[in-house]
């Protein structure tokens, strides 16, 4: 006969296992749902940064994108591309960096081609990455690959630039942006 408390253990594992799955993303390349990688062993550190956007809809700024609350967003208001500008006070090591987008309820304002600058300022940027998305919705994992062997950004400045949305959308949603490093 089995015993009800190692049910109760199983039900907890599973339950554990399902939040994990609850976040995922979708890419023009890969039209499957994925799950992104643990967060353990990270610790976010946007609020280490200065925050600054383009433009943006009154009610719809910075506080709105740093919200966890993903119902809120940023909203653009103005002639592409947008910026989403993270200034930080010294030199940061960044390991991971996600963008929180969301088709169904967006639409014409859900980015689609988007580029991830980093520099000492805005004299020198540099694009890092590229984002090519097709109805994304969900925490997209930005990569980092080859930006140093250690696979850290070493920056002071990223750039978040979104230069086309679907269906040509002129102002874009962008409903969270996390930063991470590594926890000390």
């Amino acid at each position: 006969m089995e015993d009800p408390e190692d049910d109760d253990e199983e039900e907890d594992e599973d339950e554990d296992e399902d939040e994990d799955e609850d976040i995922h993303s979708t890419t023009s390349t890969d039209a499957v749902t994925k799950s992104l990688p643990s967060l353990a062993g990270l610790k976010e550190i946007g609020n280490l940064a200065s925050w600054t956007v383009s433009t943006a809809k009154p009610g719809n700024g910075v506080e709105q994108l740093r919200d966890e609350d993903t119902s809120l967003y940023w909203q653009s208001d103005g002639p592409q591309p947008h910026h989403i500008n993270i200034h930080f006070a010294k030199r940061v090591k960044v390991k991971r960096m996600r963008i929180y987008l969301d088709f169904e309820n967006d639409e014409s304002y859900t980015p689609t081609k988007m580029s991830v600058l980093s520099g000492t300022g805005f004299h020198d940027l540099v694009e890092v990455t590229k984002l090519d998305l097709e109805r994304p919705t969900g925490w997209i994992e930005v990569r980092l690959d080859g930006v140093h062997e250690d696979g850290e950004l070493r920056t002071f400045l990223i750039q978040f630039a979104i230069h086309a949305n679907h269906q040509n959308g002129k102002d874009t949603h962008v409903r969270g942006l996390q930063i991470f490093a590594a926890e000390p």
